[in-house]
């Protein structure tokens, strides 16, 4: 098993709603973001990672939370066993950049097609069975208010 180190966002509109990227490789919903590349900051990651797949630039960020330990544990479709190391960043951005008429969708295509769609979410309103395995952890604490760093 190796471990990915990840960068992902908490993006929120002018509402309180969370962005949501549904996602290619897996087919369900999550935040955006990625893995880290070697010589990035993790913060580096993060913005990298929300330009390649929403579009939108950082305009600010803060860290909200690091999860990691068992809850983490993936094994993806072609039998991969991994473990993410998630580092979470409130980020704030000019969602107005690629906001749709009906203000609830990013419409943007990333290059590598990760994103099948772009949606703000109110927080109430998501299922998690709907959220991917390795990101529920992360909604059933926002969903908690739970506030702690480290998260396992």
């Amino acid at each position: 098993m190796r471990i990915v180190v990840t960068g992902g966002a908490i993006i929120r509109d002018s509402m309180g709603r969370i962005l949501l990227q549904k996602r290619s490789d897996y087919g369900d919903w999550g935040l955006p973001g990625g893995g880290m590349n070697p010589g990035e900051t993790i913060e580096e990651t993060m913005i990298r990672e929300v330009i390649e797949e929403t579009g939108l630039s950082v305009k600010d960020c803060e860290f909200y939370a690091v999860y990691s330990g068992p809850r983490m544990e993936y094994t993806y479709p072609d039998g991969n066993k991994v473990v993410f190391v998630m580092f979470l960043f409130n980020a704030w951005t000019d969602d107005n950049e690629h906001l749709s008429e009906d203000e609830d969708t990013i419409v943007f295509q990333d290059e590598l097609c990760e994103s099948l769609k772009l949606q703000f979410w109110n927080i109430n309103h998501i299922s998690l069975d709907q959220i991917n395995k390795v990101q529920r952890p992360v909604f059933e604490d926002l969903l908690s208010g739970k506030t702690s760093v480290l998260r396992s």
